[in-house]
């Protein structure tokens, strides 16, 4: 598995340097008087690729927490129905021959 990894690595890596090779023409980057920089175009892809990944994980780490909290509440409403209803004292089920059951929760 190592070795796996080590080679998907290099194979980004060496495209990582050949398109940085091959995309080195200057864009120029104007927006009102905020901005007036000219960068190759293969640093404005990476960092642009690099801000998408970041807000990615950003909201990756936003759902984590409100999925977190969504649980831990879930847990609590758990705890709340099983002091109501003791899981013990509910009857078994039973199947019959035909495939029927029997027991308190039939209709």
């Amino acid at each position: 598995m190592k070795l796996l990894y080590t080679i998907i690595i290099t194979l980004i890596t060496l495209f990582i340097i050949t398109f940085s090779l091959v995309n080195t023409e200057p864009v120029h980057l104007e927006y009102y008087n905020f901005i007036d920089v000219t960068v190759a175009a293969y640093m404005l892809i990476f960092i642009s690729f690099g801000i998408g990944i970041i807000f990615a994980g950003f909201m990756g780490i936003v759902e984590r927490f409100r999925l977190s909290r969504e649980v831990t509440k879930l847990k609590k409403q758990i705890k709340v129905l099983e002091k109501k209803i003791p899981i013990g004292n509910i009857p078994a089920v039973q199947e019959t021959k035909t495939g029927e059951t029997t027991g308190r929760w039939n209709s």
